[in-house]
């Protein structure tokens, strides 16, 4: 019985995650269209109602990376996040993530802590130090082609 026990232990070790293995931004296209002749770009806006061609539309779902406990889903709430792409306006991790994506094109960004929330965290829903994952989907581009800037 101490045998089994001990491995099991041994398993719990292994398979836990650790924020410290995140240490640095890891993207994962799970699907990208066959053609894609436009990219998402810095200075892009991202908007959840087009009102013009220089709007973007991203849905995305967030948990954490230790727990992969959801924390913020924008697909919960049915519509899209605004954002302007490469200002600082989100996390680092998602201005460098969502640069280049194309419509339709879905992600897995694994984000460390330092371009997440760092040191401070998020209130009481997300530890300090805590690398996060997103599923992010580039619903829509703006008309208008749109070269991509380095950051």
């Amino acid at each position: 019985m101490k045998f089994l026990a001990a491995i099991a232990l041994f398993a719990l070790a292994v398979l836990a995650k650790d924020n410290s293995d995140v240490t640095e931004l890891k993207i994962d296209t799970t699907f990208k269209p066959e053609e894609c002749t436009q990219t998402a770009a810095k200075g892009d806006k991202i908007k959840a109602q087009v009102a013009c061609s220089f709007l973007l539309q991203v849905h995305y779902t967030g948990t954490l990376y230790t727990t992969g406990a959801k924390f913020d889903s924008s697909r919960d709430r049915g519509k899209p996040f605004e954002l302007t792409l490469g200002v600082g306006q989100v996390i680092k991790g998602w201005d460098e993530g969502l640069l280049g994506m194309c419509e339709g094109e879905k992600r897995v960004l694994t984000i460390p802590a330092d371009k997440a929330y760092g040191e401070r965290g998020f209130g009481a829903i997300i530890p300090a130090k805590s690398a996060l994952v997103f599923d992010v989907e580039m619903v829509a581009l703006p008309a208008a082609k749109r070269q991509p800037e380095e950051l």
